[in-house]
């Protein structure tokens, strides 16, 4: 699915304002409701949209500290085994990788002894063969998108 300039003008302000009106996007950008509705609508349906809630702050809620779980898999049973972190609530992303190890998990913990436990819960799941973990010490660049909508913005410009 392409991305043209409006679409990427739409994206700005869905990032630079998340809680203005359908209505007031529409009027900031001088285009019809009904058009704006349409191209949300579209990019929803073509997963550049794929949520509308808050991002939360796991270290507001008590879990400040966060690691990368590298996690090696039995061969053959990597969908059990990511099937089973979801049922793991410290885990707040996971994916299937290349290189060394089989999934990638994003893990929050209270703090350094709650992260152990939680890594020995993932040692014991059956399929899983061992585990590297790479604590965070402090975030450099934070989650963003708006670089990115921006770059594609001025190659729908340029129509590349």
């Amino acid at each position: 699915m392409a991305v043209d300039a409006l679409d990427a003008r739409i994206l700005r302000l869905l990032l630079e304002q998340p809680r203005t009106s359908v209505r007031e996007y529409a009027r900031l950008l001088g285009i019809a409701r009904g058009t704006l509705q349409a191209r949300l609508d579209r990019l929803e349906r073509d997963g550049v949209i794929t949520g509308t809630g808050p991002r939360l702050s796991a270290a507001a809620l008590g879990h400040p500290v966060l690691a990368f779980v590298h996690i090696e898999v039995t061969q053959g049973r990597l969908d059990t085994v990511a099937n089973a972190l979801a049922d793991v609530p410290e885990i707040i992303e996971a994916f299937s990788i290349t290189g060394g190890g089989d999934l990638m998990t994003r893990v929050v913990a209270r703090d350094a002894a709650h992260l152990e436990d939680v890594i020995q819960l993932l040692v014991q799941l059956p399929g899983v063969v061992r585990t590297r973990t790479e604590m965070v010490l402090r975030e450099r660049v934070p989650y963003r998108m708006m670089p990115l909508v921006e770059e594609v913005g001025r190659a729908a410009q340029r129509g590349t």
